[in-house]
């Protein structure tokens, strides 16, 4: 099973060289449409049927399905396409190779995997090795802001198994954390910065909810770590309140981001921080406070005895020598929604450094082994 290294480098420099900004970071200046369309018409000269699928306008995501001849097990090969903003980079879309090492914004996160997953396919259809399964490529957008991409393929498309292929340094991730951010609002009286008997400043005020979820937040870490991801946190990310000097604020926003582990929900987590302003209403009636949730993914673990994980294993050991490292993720990925969607999943990428950073790399080599990896994973698991 021979990866086309050449071909592989080229595809990557050609995927980092498009402008593919999740445009939650360019001020809604940028989109996917570029990278969807290179990557479909890199699908359709693999021989693979291509759909695209656009969650809003220029949000457009597109998988690719080798068909098998029929009677083996399905698996999706994930990346996802879109990336953060250059702030800071003198030269993001360079591709620029270095010591064996390409730099530019998304040659780590993660354009490194997709490069990976087509070479993957090329390979398996340039040696002619049967396949009884399907095999997919999903290049999903949106994934550096709410999922969306993911989430309208999976309404579309589904397989026995997938692998992401998200940066790992050629670990095997079987868990990672999930998040929910949640809006606490403190409500006060506005009134003239003189006449304190009739104000009641809602910034003090929430300097009690920060009082308690700063106890909340150590007793979180401390607690007993979940054995793959860790113990869960959360910080105060965001405080808004008041609006002059010599005006008591009538209201105080808080945004907290809840970092969560595998067997945690949204309602208990939501249920919590209600158990803090409940506990401040009771001791001052006057206190008025509501919480909600703004958007919460859940965190993921893979499943005890997961064939696809084997298979990733057994194959890392043909190309590494060794068996990867098996590890968590304190971040989220998509894994979480195919978990959800009933796909076994696990996470094995390539190496590098600089993800969201103003330098950014990928060590190439790396991503040579990656594609292999994929590349015998698919002809076991498919068989």
């Amino acid at each position: 099973m021979t990866i086309d290294n050449d071909d592989l480098v080229r595809t990557l420099a050609e995927l980092v060289r498009i402008n593919s900004i999740n445009p939650a970071f360019s001020g809604g200046t940028t989109d996917e449409r570029l990278v969807a369309a290179y990557v479909a018409r890199r699908m359709e000269a693999l021989g693979m049927e291509v759909h695209s699928h656009e969650a809003a306008p220029g949000r457009v995501s597109v998988v690719g399905r080798l068909r098998g001849a029929g009677g083996g097990r399905s698996l999706m090969l994930y990346a996802h396409h879109d990336t953060v903003g250059i702030e800071g980079m003198p030269d993001p879309w360079s591709a620029e190779v270095r010591d064996g090492r390409m730099y530019g914004r998304g040659a780590y996160d993660m354009k490194c995997g997709l490069a990976a997953c087509l070479a993957a396919v090329q390979a398996i259809t340039r040696t002619a090795v049967p396949l009884c399964g399907d095999l997919l490529i999903a290049s999903v957008a949106d994934e550096e802001e709410a999922s969306t991409g993911m989430a309208q393929v999976l309404r579309h498309h589904t397989a026995d198994a997938a692998v992401l292929t998200e940066p790992t340094e050629l670990a095997m991730v079987v868990g990672h954390r999930g998040f929910c951010w949640l809006e606490v609002e403190v409500i006060g009286r506005a009134a003239h910065g003189s006449a304190f008997h009739e104000g009641i400043d809602a910034n003090l005020r929430m300097g009690r909810v920060l009082a308690r979820l700063e106890t909340l937040g150590e007793r979180l870490v401390a607690s007993t770590p979940h054995p793959v991801v860790g113990p869960p946190s959360l910080h105060a990310a965001t405080l808004h309140g008041g609006t002059g000097l010599s005006t008591y604020a009538a209201r105080c926003v808080l945004q907290i981001e809840r970092r969560t582990v595998p067997g945690e929900t949204e309602a208990q987590i939501v249920g919590e921080v209600q158990a803090i302003l409940d506990d401040l209403a009771a001791a001052d009636p006057a206190f008025q406070a509501t919480v909600r949730p703004l958007l919460t993914r859940g965190p993921w673990a893979a499943r005890d005895g997961s064939p696809i994980a084997a298979a990733v294993e057994a194959a890392a050991v043909e190309v590494l020598g060794h068996a990867p490292a098996r590890t968590g993720a304190p971040y989220w990925m998509d894994a979480a929604l195919m978990g959800d969607a009933g796909i076994d999943a696990v996470v094995l990428g390539p190496a590098g450094a600089g993800a969201h950073a103003a330098e950014e790399w990928v060590d190439l080599e790396s991503v040579r082994q990656t594609a292999e990896i994929l590349a015998k994973t698919a002809v076991e698991f498919c068989r």
